[in-house]
């Protein structure tokens, strides 16, 4: 049953390549009706996927080990926790959206396209369920070739300078996180007599010296850095984004950003906690800085997916803000807003696309008053607007409260300047919705609008109602995604030569010689905690 779930999530749209292979490239309606029968079907097995999921059981589950290359120690190592079961399932529910976006708005290489949309998702997938290094970062490489596509053969003007500038960025950070892993194979080697890639051994039998931890994590954090994208390093991002068809977006928003931060918390967490440590303020204030920056450029943006882009770059550093809190409040609030972003993006860019399609420019100040003629468009609009900004009762508000919280509990001014993004983000979604719904109709183009149609209420439903749900009633969600965030948070600490408790307690450990007394000095609470 592990086998069959696992394997059959990751490659059952492996198979659908291989049909359409079969099928001749002008049967285009074919191709279409394929690749949306293979996207749902990868989506009801990940929900069997969920139902095997024990959301008690502490580690990974469904674990699949079985041998690949034995004599350089790498096996096919598939394993997930909670926060490995939401991407899944976000990954497959989006994917089944971005075909049905598609739909109309992709008429030639029809066959190239849906092929690219399926190997996208067999990478994606790969990469949250692999606990082998070798086998994640197979995963992560097999992401770049169908994007790249995607962006390079069905996007916009610019789409051959976007599609290279990506490849690039992407390709610099994973050439350094391929180094970083065969450093850690042969470390492993030294230590134990035999090769192996498997992340849970090598978080259980190694203990990387503090120089060691510095340069590991540095080679894999940039890899994760310029995928999420943190400030500096975000510079692709715009352009990819504004460039690449609709479904494109969609997945690269809601989907492939989140392989940056999923590789924190996977592996430089649990593997390199001291290096961890010394990096929080580091990255602390480049979140903090992509927070205010990214919200900042997006207000003066004319374009509307070029705003939605940069908002990316903004909600990706509260993400990043609640990972380094390293306390429980943030680190569940950055896991369940990598949920979060992926639907209300996700959706943004969905209705962005919808009206490009009808209007063929996405300026706004080639709208205004749109309301009139478009109203089940505008109140769809306004809901996934006012989650992106979190209001309360939506899922965005979920998310950045416990990132505050988490941050403000690990430092009062990062949750401070954080929190000026929130209100930020208030005024560049709701003064750019102001612009284009309402007011009266100046342009003549405007006026004849069509409202959505039942194919586009199906799209965009999914996400209302997911919207909603997590706003309400989160529950659900934080029962999977708690005990694997306290996982992580565990191996930090045990693997850490000095643990932050919340008490600003210090306790350092000599891990040379384990039967030693813990030396502890207590802070109180008037004392420079620095």
């Amino acid at each position: 049953m592990n086998i069959d779930l696992l394997t059959l999530v990751t490659f059952f749209p492996a198979l659908g390549i291989l049909l359409l292979l079969f099928i001749p490239k002008d049967k285009a309606d074919t191709i279409k009706s394929l690749s949306l029968i293979i996207a749902f079907v990868t989506f009801l097995i990940s929900l069997f996927l969920y139902g095997a999921f024990d959301p008690i059981a502490n580690g990974m589950q469904l674990e699949v080990n079985l041998p690949w290359i034995s004599s350089f120690g790498i096996s096919y190592h598939m394993g997930i926790d909670g926060i490995s079961l939401l991407m899944i399932i976000l990954t497959t529910i989006l994917t089944v959206l971005a075909i049905l976006a598609s739909w109309n708005s992709i008429t030639e290489g029809v066959k190239g396209y849906y092929i690219s949309m399926l190997l996208l998702q067999v990478g994606m997938i790969g990469v949250f369920c692999a606990l082998d290094l070798f086998l994640f970062y197979v995963f992560w490489e097999l992401m770049l070739i169908p994007m790249y596509f995607i962006i390079g053969m069905w996007g916009g003007p610019r789409k051959l300078y976007a599609a290279i500038k990506f490849v690039l960025f992407t390709m610099f950070g994973s050439l350094l996180m391929l180094v970083a892993i065969m450093f850690i194979l042969f470390e492993y080697q030294s230590v134990t007599g035999e090769f192996s890639f498997d992340m849970l051994k090598i978080i259980s039998s190694l203990s990387f010296g503090y120089q060691e931890q510095l340069w590991l994590f540095a080679a894999f954090a940039l890899a994760f850095a310029i995928k999420v994208p943190l400030f500096p390093f975000h510079t692709w991002l715009p352009d990819a984004h504004v460039q690449a068809p609709t479904a494109g977006s969609v997945i690269l928003a809601g989907v492939l950003l989140k392989m940056g931060t999923y590789g924190f918390i996977r592996i430089c967490l649990p593997m390199f906690p001291d290096a961890t440590i010394t990096f929080i303020p580091y990255i602390s204030v480049l979140a903090v800085i992509a927070i205010i920056y990214g919200a900042l450029v997006a207000m003066v943006q004319k374009d509307v997916k070029s705003l939605v882009a940069f908002s990316s770059v903004s909600h990706m550093g509260f993400i990043m803000l609640g990972i380094f809190a390293l306390n429980i409040q943030g680190l569940e609030g950055a896991v369940m807003q990598m949920i979060n972003h992926g639907i209300s993006t996700g959706a943004l860019f969905l209705l962005v696309g919808m009206i490009y399609e009808r209007r063929h420019t996405r300026l706004i100040e080639d709208f205004g008053g749109i309301a009139k003629v478009m109203p089940v468009f505008s109140v769809v609009f306004m809901i996934v607007t006012l989650s992106s900004i979190g209001l309360p009762l939506t899922n965005g508000f979920v998310g950045e409260f416990l990132i505050l919280l988490g941050t403000f509990k690990a430092n009062v001014w990062y949750a401070v300047f954080a929190a000026t993004g929130v209100v930020f983000s208030a005024c560049y979604m709701l003064w750019m919705y102001q612009r284009v719904f309402y007011g009266d109709v100046t342009k003549e183009e405007n006026k004849k609008l069509l409202d959505l149609d039942l194919r586009e209420k199906v799209i965009l439903l999914p996400l209302i109602i997911l919207i909603f749900w997590i706003g309400i009633y989160p529950k659900p969600f934080f029962d999977k995604i708690e005990p694997a965030v306290k996982n992580v948070l565990e191996q930090v600490s045990h693997a850490s030569s000095v643990r932050l408790t919340d008490d600003y307690e210090i306790i350092a450990i000599d891990k040379e010689q384990p039967g030693q007394e813990k030396l502890t000095l207590n802070l109180s609470e008037e004392s420079d905690k620095k």
